[in-house]
């Protein structure tokens, strides 16, 4: 029997678990990754608009991609804790296209951001004399609004289409959150093709950074192996290998995600999954791109440690 979209209040959720102790400790383990997630991206994001150190094209990204990571994390897990603490799967008809709309725009804007890192990689390394010309503020600026401006329009391209097509199967979702593919699984078969197309065009532009990143990266890799001093290569390649960490785990959970064999498909596969591409990369960003950066752990410790005097010297000057 089809079901028009218009007459869904709600949506059911897929839970972590069954058992209320398993779901407290759903509960718990996502509280803690959303808290890490919320302190490492926060952080970095502080950090950089604070430090005029930092104001650099590469760290401009950076700032962008820690916002989009907020982003996802926040559009997710507070809906899955707050189901799991009050033993729940439901979700309104709204608040599952407001999670559809904000989480493809806040994915799509992130793989496009890694792919301009990509190119200020290349530019930085391969290109460094036309450096200060190629991104110059202006450029960064513009190039970060097209990845913005990207996954917006991409968002409202695929929720409009998706949450317009009549549902026929029923209104429960294979998955933790409302994602676009879910929701057309319980489209009827003859009514998404449209949205089939809109995913194929969309794909090829998925293809093509995945191409751009690639042949950036073999670029850059030929010209550091050129660099003649030990030093340098160490050096150009602490630059890089943070970005191509990030670019490794997004894209590969994500292809695994999407492109994994029917056969092997299961509801509890397909959790683990979707949390591996939508909740475990935004939580440890910050620190892959913490860990080999000596200059943003060095301006993470200058930021801490004044923050942490003035609090004494408040605290000093209130009890005296």
């Amino acid at each position: 029997m089809s079901n028009s979209s218009s007459s869904i209040s709600q949506f059911l959720l897929l839970p972590f678990a069954d058992t209320r102790e398993l779901q407290l400790l759903h509960f718990c383990l996502f509280l803690g990754i959303y808290l890490a997630a919320l302190l490492g991206n926060g952080l970095i994001i502080v950090t950089i608009a604070c430090d005029h150190q930092l104001h650099t094209p590469m760290y401009f990204f950076l700032l962008n991609l820690s916002l989009t990571d907020l982003g996802c994390i926040s559009t997710t897990v507070p809906i899955s804790m707050a189901n799991s603490l009050w033993d729940t799967r439901a979700i309104s008809y709204t608040g599952c296209v407001a999670q559809s709309f904000f989480f493809l725009c806040l994915i799509v804007t992130e793989y496009y951001l890694l792919t301009v890192m990509a190119y200020d990689r290349y530019v930085a390394i391969c290109h460094p004399l036309h450096y200060g010309t190629l991104l110059g503020s202006r450029a960064c600026v513009h190039m970060a609004a097209a990845a913005w401006a990207s996954g917006f329009l991409n968002a409202v391209l695929h929720t409009a289409n998706t949450f317009s097509l009549p549902l026929c199967h029923g209104y429960a979702v294979d998955q933790f959150f409302c994602e676009i593919p879910q929701i057309l699984k319980l489209s009827c078969s003859d009514a998404y093709l449209r949205e089939i197309g809109f995913i194929v065009v969309s794909a090829c532009f998925v293809f093509g950074c995945f191409v751009f990143i690639v042949v950036s990266y073999v670029q850059i890799f030929r010209a550091v192996l050129r660099i003649p001093s030990q030093q340098g290569q160490h050096k150009a390649f602490s630059m890089c290998l943070p970005h191509l960490a990030v670019v490794s785990l997004f894209v590969s959970t994500g292809m695994f995600s999407n492109l994994k064999p029917p056969s092997i498909s299961s509801l509890s596969l397909n959790v683990v999954v979707s949390f591996l591409y939508s909740v475990f990369p935004t939580a440890v960003n910050p620190l892959i791109y913490s860990m080999r950066n000596q200059e943003l752990k060095d301006a993470m410790w200058k930021l801490m440690t004044g923050y942490f005097y003035v609090v004494i010297n408040f605290l000093s000057s209130a009890y005296h």
